[in-house]
């Protein structure tokens, strides 16, 4: 098949353009790294001439909320009305697990409309809903670190994650892509975990002098709104043994 990738350069982007090509399929990477500014619908509508399939895994470089939701209702739109121009059957849209649930965080609200925008323009549209990838903490450290007031401290929300393999994440989404009658779907890892405490656990292991703390989170973050429902599918290796052998890899 002939796959168009939104977001091709990012974590999840890369991964299945990898994984596409070794089954044979032919893609094509749309983002400003592959010369594509998913903003221009002009430059959207001519590189997805002759796609079969649009996964859409884009992400704004800015987190804040109108900036988010305007990127993501934008992108959506553009890939939506040129896909439908030119003959896209399907779309996959990556989400989050609990994106409905999670409405008290600014983030959450804007790719909850990043999945109605797709499912309003988009031609077939399915969604992959993922609990956090297994990278999440280390950039939630990140994170915290850039923003942290006290120096060798800092904090981290306390709410309870089930993450999952980025690979895992990028094998289902060309599944839904490559599959005619497949619908939507949550992906999560096999284990539930504490966040704080994958965030301890990733300072240790890399030896940083740090002092983790939990911190405050949106009550339905911590009321366990990122945990994965009944029937979501799990996959992969859990977090300690991700990191293991993130460990032996470097």
């Amino acid at each position: 098949m002939r796959i168009a990738v939104a977001g091709s350069s990012g974590l999840i982007g890369a991964q299945l353009c990898r994984l596409a090509r070794a089954a044979g399929h032919a893609v094509v990477p749309l983002s400003r790294t592959d010369g594509v500014d998913l903003l221009d619908a002009d430059a959207v509508a001519f590189a997805l001439r002759g796609v079969e399939v649009v996964v859409d895994v884009s992400r704004p470089t800015q987190m804040d909320l109108a900036d988010a939701r305007d990127f993501f209702t934008m992108v959506a739109r553009n890939l939506g009305t040129a896909g439908k121009r030119c003959g896209v059957r399907r779309t996959v849209v990556l989400s989050i697990v609990g994106v409905d649930r999670g409405q008290d965080y600014d983030w959450y609200v804007a790719t909850l409309a990043h999945e109605q925008a797709t499912r309003e323009h988009a031609p077939g549209p399915r969604v992959l809903r993922s609990t956090q990838f297994h990278e999440f903490p280390g950039q939630v450290l990140e994170r915290a670190l850039a923003d942290s007031e006290q120096p060798g401290c800092v904090q981290i929300m306390d709410v309870p994650i089930q993450p999952v393999e980025s690979t895992e994440v990028a094998r289902a989404l060309l599944d839904l892509a490559t599959d005619p009658d497949a619908g939507d779907r949550q992906l999560a890892g096999p284990r539930v975990e504490r966040l704080v405490d994958l965030v301890t656990n990733l300072v240790a292991h890399d030896g940083l002098d740090l002092e983790v703390l939990p911190g405050p989170a949106p009550v339905s973050m911590a009321s366990g709104s990122m945990l994965p429902d009944a029937d979501a599918i799990t996959a992969g290796i859990d977090w300690h043994t991700w990191l293991e052998r993130r460990g032996r890899s470097h």
